[in-house]
């Protein structure tokens, strides 16, 4: 029986005894994972062997091992069915059964060392001792070499510190009737991580969460191992804090549980091998403090904040953990450039909670007014038409002057008095006339929608329309008289 014939055998037992599983999607093997099975037929080519349930789904997988991976020192297959066999997946071949390799553990002999050369499974050695350009391994009776490029996957600053352990190794040459054999730990160990690395990557589903281990953080992210397979937490995904810098937040070294964002083909690495980009989240594991928004934020309250961060538009400020609000640069008074003229990061103060929009995530803030203790309402001004004002010129503009109202303080109670309205002649230099700090007192002309227009020239008229009424009121006292003194003199 050729080893066609007997893989074509195999299938079709593995067919007759599954034809009553229902049909799922079975985890594949990956070259490199170890499987303890268990011997099912004994052919001359070939071992059909079944593989454990993979994953709960009542089905198996089809394997076998070449018959010259199982023959003892005399030829012999010294294999039967029932037999449990420790193994490794050596390949997937082109029909998509695997061919499996047995796990020597200590090899006797050079035929076993052979075949594991063949089959590219690793082999169990002990190292003897350090020599000028590697390590000397005791291996299935005989002396093998393992270079010292080939003994760990990274630089190797102590080869001594091997000495006297048991590793496992790949047979990479047998020459000269054994006299040669040299070896490499570190193509066992990427078999090994390759194996792992397939395990893993056949378990990962985009939405579940994820144990690993932090392995470096950059100021885009942090990358976390996952067990073979690195994945990339974007420094967004790290916390709800959109100050906060991946530093911050997390150390080489941390266990993390993440949740998978994303699995699909990256571009192929140097040596053209494909491979695969995961994108992970931390933040969306952990609790969202918007869910409290109104705890934190109460719209009309007056909260504590620490400035955080200061814009050409404005400073945020922090109201609680990754909760930020933004103090828009109008209200911080007067004709600034920046608001860094005012405020500076880490300075606490006192605000007023104007608006929170949840879906965008933004939330509205305005000094608050001095006097007013924490928690306390904190309500915009209510200006009537025809109230008279008194307040202090916040700024000077060529159209006219802006007036920050008594007791008030951002643009809620400011209001503008146009040029018009000032009560000086065209063309005159407000900013000498007007600078900012001069009190006047205004009358309100309009207000609505957050505007409040304002009239220095109104109440000049009404102080004149006052005078004038009581002059003539005097005047008429003291020409005429009542009604009553101009009867009397009729008579």
């Amino acid at each position: 029986m050729n080893q066609d014939r007997s893989k074509n055998d195999f299938a079709s037992l593995f067919e007759a005894e599954a034809a009553d599983k229902p049909s799922k999607k079975l985890r594949p093997l990956a070259p490199g994972e170890r499987l303890s099975v268990t011997v099912i037929q004994v052919g001359r080519d070939g071992v059909f062997v079944e593989v454990p349930d993979r994953g709960g789904m009542g089905q198996r997988v089809q394997a076998y091992f070449h018959s010259a991976d199982l023959r003892n020192a005399e030829g012999q297959i010294d294999v039967k069915p029932g037999d449990k066999l420790d193994a490794m997946v050596v390949e997937i071949d082109a029909s998509g059964s695997a061919r499996l390799g047995r796990t020597a553990g200590k090899p006797a002999g050079l035929d076993a060392l052979a075949a594991a050369h063949a089959s590219q499974v690793p082999v169990e050695g002990k190292v003897a001792g350090v020599n000028k350009g590697g390590l000397d391994v005791e291996i299935g009776g005989l002396r093998g070499f393992c270079p010292m490029s080939q003994i760990d996957r990274g630089f190797v600053a102590d080869p001594q510190a091997y000495v006297g352990r048991s590793l496992e190794f790949l047979v990479t040459e047998v020459r000269d009737g054994g006299k040669r054999v040299v070896l490499s730990r570190r193509a066992a160990l990427e078999l090994e991580s390759k194996a792992k690395a397939a395990q893993t990557l056949a378990g990962l589903q985009v939405g579940a969460a994820v144990r690993g281990s932090v392995t470096a953080v950059r100021d885009f992210g942090a990358f976390v191992d996952l067990g073979g397979v690195e994945g990339l937490i974007p420094s967004s995904e790290l916390s709800h804090d959109r100050g906060k810098k991946a530093a911050d937040v997390l150390a080489p070294g941390d266990v993390v549980e993440v949740l998978v964002r994303d699995v699909k083909e990256g571009p192929p690495n140097k040596r053209g091998e494909p491979t695969t980009k995961i994108t992970l989240s931390l933040k969306a594991l952990a609790a969202d403090p918007w869910l409290d928004i109104q705890q934190h934020a109460p719209v009309g309250k007056v909260v504590r904040g620490t400035v955080t961060r200061l814009m050409d538009f404005g400073a945020f400020v922090q109201l609680a953990p990754a909760i930020e609000g933004l103090l828009h640069v109008s209200e911080l008074g007067g004709k600034i450039s920046h608001p860094s003229a005012v405020l500076k990061p880490g300075e606490q103060l006192n605000v007023v909670v104007r608006s929170v929009d949840t879906s965008a995530r933004k939330i509205s803030l305005a000094p608050a007014p001095e006097g007013l203790a924490l928690g306390s309402d904190a309500q915009s001004p209510s200006f009537v038409v025809g109230a008279v004002v008194q307040g202090v010129v916040d700024r000077v503009e060529q159209y006219g002057v802006f007036l920050q109202v008594d007791g008030t303080r951002g643009r809620v109670g400011r209001g503008l008095i146009p040029n018009a309205e000032l009560g000086v002649a065209r063309g005159a230099d407000l900013r000498k006339l007007f600078p900012p700090g001069t009190r006047l007192t205004a009358k309100v002309l309009e207000t609505g929608e957050g505007k409040l227009r304002l009239s220095v020239k109104a109440v000049a008229a009404d102080e004149e329309r006052a005078d004038f009424d009581g002059y003539r009121a005097s005047v008429s006292q003291s020409t005429l008289g009542t009604l009553g003194d101009l009867l009397r003199k009729r008579t």
